[in-house]
């Protein structure tokens, strides 16, 4: 009967010991799934940024191709087409789709 109850009492010990151990070390489940839906949602947002600035860089230098003056023979610092505008200013687009406008020494006559 000692043995019987020393054995009962040895498993239930060990029983409760792994229960409380096992719990102790286990990260909640919400917030691994919040960890990554940041990851996620900042993943996106710097893609959405760079579809945002790849598409106005596409628009710009097709409006400026059409209604644009080219300057033949000279170029931006970057390699970018070099146009004039109606004040006779020298611009290039950018990759974001800005103007970038140029003095006369930026021009350069050959491609990088």
């Amino acid at each position: 009967m000692k043995n019987t109850f020393k054995i009962a009492l040895l498993t239930a010990g060990i029983f409760a010991g792994s229960r409380s151990f096992a719990q102790e070390h286990h990260e909640p489940v919400t917030k691994k799934v919040g960890h990554a839906a940041e990851d996620v949602g900042h993943a996106t947002a710097v893609a959405a940024k760079d579809v945002g600035h790849k598409t106005s860089e596409v628009s710009v230098k097709g409006a400026v191709a059409v209604t644009g003056k080219r300057y033949d023979g000279h170029w931006a610092p970057t390699g970018e087409l070099v146009y004039i505008d109606k004040h006779s200013r020298y611009y290039y687009v950018d990759k974001r789709g800005h103007y970038q406008y140029l003095t006369k020494m930026q021009l350069r006559t050959t491609k990088p």
